[in-house]
């Protein structure tokens, strides 16, 4: 492993069958080879690499969580912490790949302590990947390791080490590997390097990364041979209920964040090999702007203001057709497919969403609950954020979530 020091200045903070038996004998065989292919399964080793970027001083975060007016945070930061970046490996379409993200490790820790895997929402631009760390801001996690959580903060596929791939954008189940992959590359890091971690393990994000966060709780809770559990989970503001999302699409209001509904087409486009043209999708100009402005540099507003905002004008008149109508089976299958509205979530967890976001209307939160709740689920709670926009909810989600994790940090 590399390992460099320096220190940095601060700015802001806060912001995973059978074949049929033909005898006795054949069955027994394949089940030893089965149990033999798990134990090795569980064994496997993710972690590549870990490289040391900096350390970062307590008292500089005490400093800066008071002047940007966060009392509460400052009263929890307690450690130094060393940030590494770290490389993994995962999935993608049933190969393996190398993934990267942010690791953040408290220093001089006195007991063992929990691990908290931490998602960031929606970006366009490569640089703003956790794992690109800058030495002249911080990417708002540092604080979590501060408190004494072992941190955990993937890119997801398709930044930093696997920035060769189209982020697989709401795909539930890369999103769940991503996470849970890194865990485990993270839990060989710190059994390596004699870095004591507890059981407890907290899941946390926002916008996307909220949706990540109920991904990889479901991958988690639905396939125990990961040999993980979850303490709580905390998710703000993520697009749940696809299904839903397109419903707003169809019914032709107007929507200002048009780089979001061209991101997730393409990403469906290449995750399951449809490999149709965007005009296809889009109509022009809007096809060849989206191909020219999705390529990892620009930033979602400079995409937005490109593109039409109209439905009736932003996609091709066949293909609105078709999503009205009977047509785009295989869209709405990968819809349906990724929508989190039928997972039950049985560890503690806490949704949030403000009332007045235009990106991901309250409304999808609420409809993900509700059939959470008439499925069964017993240990979800709902936080509506009165008046919270998308960019206003953050602050209000984090404030009730670090004393709620806090209450169960080590019970």
């Amino acid at each position: 492993m590399k390992l460099t020091k320096d220190f940095i200045p601060l700015k802001t903070i806060f912001l995973s069958m059978l074949l049929a038996m033909t005898s006795w004998f054949s069955s027994c065989k394949e089940s030893e080879v089965l149990e033999e292919k798990q134990v090795l399964e569980t064994q496997k080793d993710h972690l590549v690499s870990a490289e040391k970027l900096t350390t970062i001083p307590a008292a500089g975060l005490r400093e800066v969580a008071v002047s940007n007016g966060q009392p509460q945070l400052a009263q929890m930061v307690k450690f130094d912490v060393d940030v590494y970046r770290l490389v993994y490996l995962t999935q993608y379409n049933g190969q393996e790949i190398q993934a990267s993200g942010l690791m953040v490790v408290p220093l001089k820790l006195t007991q063992p302590a929990p691990i908290l895997s931490a998602h960031h929402g929606t970006t366009f631009d490569q640089k703003y990947a956790p794992s690109n760390f800058q030495l002249s801001s911080l990417t708002g996690f540092e604080a979590f390791g501060a408190a004494g959580y072992l941190t955990l903060v993937p890119d997801f596929i398709g930044y930093g080490s696997s920035k060769h791939i189209l982020h697989p954008y709401y795909d539930v189940q890369h999103s769940g590997l991503a996470v849970v992959d890194m865990i485990k590359a993270g839990k060989s890091f710190f059994q390596k390097n004699n870095v004591k971690a507890s059981d407890q393990l907290f899941l946390a994000g926002y916008s996307e990364g909220g949706y990540v966060t109920l991904a990889a709780q479901k991958e988690i809770e639905e396939n125990p041979e990961h040999g993980l559990a979850v303490t709580a989970s905390g998710a703000g503001a993520g697009g749940y209920d696809l299904e839903g999302m397109l419903g707003r699409v169809v019914s032709g209001e107007p929507y200002d964040y048009p780089a979001n509904l061209a991101f997730i087409l393409q990403a469906y486009n290449k995750a399951y090999n449809w490999n149709r043209p965007l005009t296809d999708f889009f109509q022009e100009p809007n096809a060849t702007r989206i191909q020219e402005l999705i390529d990892g540099t620009r930033t979602s507003g400079s995409i937005n203001s490109a593109l039409s905002k109209d439905p009736a004008k932003l996609f091709n008149p066949t293909f609105l057709a078709g999503l009205r109508g009977d047509g785009e089976q295989a869209l709405k299958e990968a819809l349906k497919k990724n929508s989190l509205k039928n997972f039950v979530p049985k560890s503690p967890t806490r949704m949030y969403h403000g009332t007045a976001d235009p990106m991901v209307p309250f409304e999808n939160s609420q409809a993900t609950y509700d059939a959470m709740k008439a499925a069964g689920a017993t240990n979800v709670k709902f936080i509506p954020i009165k008046g919270g926009t998308h960019f206003s909810s953050l602050e209000p989600m984090i404030k009730d979530l670090i004393p709620w994790m806090e209450g169960l940090r080590n019970q």
